[in-house]
Order: C-alpha cells, then structure tokens, then sequence
C-alpha cells in the first residue's frame, strides 16, 4: 500500500498537526522533523468527579477520615494488648498455627495503625487534592530572594489546593492519628524491663540469715572457718534450683576469710567481724566480676577479670587496678546454735558503678 492510499487524517504528518492543535502547541511539523525530542506539551486535565460534585467530595472525606479514625483504634488496640496479653501466652490462629498472643497482636495492630495512615493520605491527594498539572523551569539551587518568595507562595498554593482548612474533619482525625502512632513506641519502653526501684540497694541478707556454705549447703560455724582460707556462702533459704537464683546471687554472694584479730587495720572492719572472720561481698566493684583469689601472707583478693587488688585486713579498701570502691563489708556474729549469721544487709551498695547510678 502507497502513502496515496492511506487517508490524510492518519499520515504521521498530520496526527502531529492534530495534536499540536489539540493541546495548543505551536511545533511544526518541519520542526519535528528536526527535534525529535520536542515537548509534546502536557495533555488537557480531566476533571474528577469530586472537582465537579461535592456529594462525591464529602464521601471523599468521610472515608480518609475513617481511616485516620481507624488508626487512631489500631494504636489504642496496641497499647490494650500490651497490658491485656502476658508474655507467655500462646494460642493458634490459622493459618500460623500456634504463636504468641501478644507478638501476633502487636504486628496486627500497629501495622494497621501505619497502614490505615499511609492509605488515608494516599486518598486524600488522589481525589481532594488538586491534581492539575504545573511545568516549572529549571532555576538555580541558589535561593535568591525571589526563589523564596516564590516557594512560600508556592507552598501557600498548595496548602490551599489540599483543601486542609476547608476539609476540617480531615484534618483534626489526621493530627490525632499522627499523635497516637508515637505512643505505641512509648509502650514499647516498657520491654526494656521493670523499673530498678531499691532493687540495687537491696540484697537477701537480712538480720538473722544463717550463712549457709555454698560447697556443702550447710550453715557455717566459726569452727569451720580456719586463719588463711577462703569460703564462699549464700544467705539462707536461697536455692540453686529458685528461678530468680542467678539474679540473687549477683548481689548476695559473699566470701569470707578468717584473719588473726591483730592484723585486721580498719576499727569498723574489726568490730563487723567475728574472732576474725570477716564477710566482704564477692562482686568486684569494677565491672562486676567474682573474686576468686585470696593471697594469704597479704591477705589480698583479687579480681581475675582487670587485677583489681583489695586488702581485706585495711576494710577492702583498693590498693590496685581500676575498681574505684572498696568491697561492701557484711557484718556477722554467731547465733544461738552456734552458727554464723548476718547481722543486717550490706550497708553499701553491691556491685560495679551503682555509686555514680544513685
């Protein structure tokens, strides 16, 4: 077929023609034949139904929303179900099957709070916003004083064309979605652990406590304790088979060293003691290792983690290494059986940097 047989309306030349023509742009066809990458200009913008009904603008509305409203329910669904399901708690849900409560209805609701957000907006600018399209020059990225008098006018179009004064239930249903998403992150706080309260204070000593030894799971008599020796004991009623053993015995374990009274230097130490046999806490102040290394001729312990070197016979005072306290002293006397046994619990704080915490 020639080009004689093909109507003139469908010859390329001419469908350019037409379309020039159509969207008001000024190119020939000879120019086209020289640029082939001419600005084919911006097509004729198409009103939507909300442009040109309010009935459909106010559905519109109503359903962005009902979308932030939903996300504000999503949010509050979060924080009910981090008090509401305790950790543990399993139960089946198909198609997962068996999965935890808490973790299933934490993913489902905040994933609904952000959805519900992100699908409110995407609505809103498709059938509220204004969608008429703006070519703009180039300019430099300098911003001279008429770049910015242009933006903020610019910025005040769009505010405008986004209707958010005008569309108030949009607006206030937006601003409290966005609020409430950030408290689900605060409940979130929460996971990082109960609060410490007086629990670094504290330990299981108590007045009356037995020591009980911790190699033989027996209270521990005076007798037992011989000049050089180093024991290491548990107050009483404390189990290596108790779930909160390990936590316990972080801030209650002690070691006890029998000296001869005359060598003891510090009063306060002599007078916490019994015939020579003082009760310092095994928890080095540095970063919380045990000490497990007694020098008898010093009468030092040291620590195996950084060699902090403490004199037990001069109230554990440190003599070496990076520990900056001494070890807290225990104080002990002998009950009516005979058996050793704490006096009251540690004075000072247990542990490494517990000082500069408070």
């Amino acid at each position: 077929m020639s080009s004689q047989d093909i109507p003139e309306e469908n010859l390329p030349a001419e469908q350019g023609a037409a379309h020039d023509a159509a969207h008001g742009g000024s190119t020939t066809v000879a120019e086209r034949h020289d640029d082939p990458f001419a600005d084919p200009g911006l097509p004729a913008h198409k009103p939507r139904i909300q442009d040109i009904d309010e009935r459909a603008a106010k559905r519109s509305e109503r359903a962005v929303a009902f979308m932030f409203t939903l996300s504000m329910l999503a949010t509050i669904g979060f924080i009910a179900a981090f008090v509401i399901f305790p950790v543990d708690k399993i139960v089946y849900i198909w198609p997962f099957g068996h999965i935890s409560a808490l973790n299933f209805s934490l993913g489902v609701t905040l994933g609904l709070a952000l959805f519900c957000i992100g699908a409110g907006a995407v609505h809103w600018a498709r059938t509220l916003m204004s969608d008429v399209e703006v070519a703009d020059d180039r300019h430099a990225i300098e911003a001279e004083p008429e770049v910015k008098a242009k933006v903020m006018a610019d910025f005040a179009d769009g505010a405008r064309e986004s209707a958010i004064g005008r569309r108030k239930l949009i607006r206030n249903t937006m601003f409290g979605a966005l609020a409430m998403v950030p408290l689900s992150g605060v409940v979130l706080l929460r996971e990082l652990g109960p609060l410490p309260e007086d629990k670094l204070r504290k330990t299981l000593w108590a007045k009356g406590k037995q020591l009980i030894n911790m190699n033989t799971n027996e209270p521990l008599r005076p007798e037992d304790v011989s000049v050089g020796s180093l024991t290491f004991v548990m107050p009483e009623g404390l189990k290596e088979s108790d779930h909160n053993f390990n936590t316990e015995i972080a801030k209650a374990a002690v070691m006890i060293v029998r000296l001869q009274p005359e060598d003891i230097k510090d009063k306060r130490e002599l007078e916490w003691s019994h015939d020579g046999i003082v009760a310092y806490s095994k928890i080095c102040t540095h970063v919380g290792c045990p000490i497990s290394l007694y020098e008898q001729q010093t009468h030092h312990v040291l620590c195996p983690c950084h060699q902090s070197t403490f004199d037990l016979s001069d109230g554990a005072r440190v003599i070496f290494g990076p520990a900056g306290h001494p070890l807290p002293q225990l104080r002990i006397g002998v009950n009516a059986e005979g058996n050793l046994e704490a006096l009251g619990d540690f004075e000072e704080p247990v542990g490494p940097a517990f000082w500069e915490r408070g």
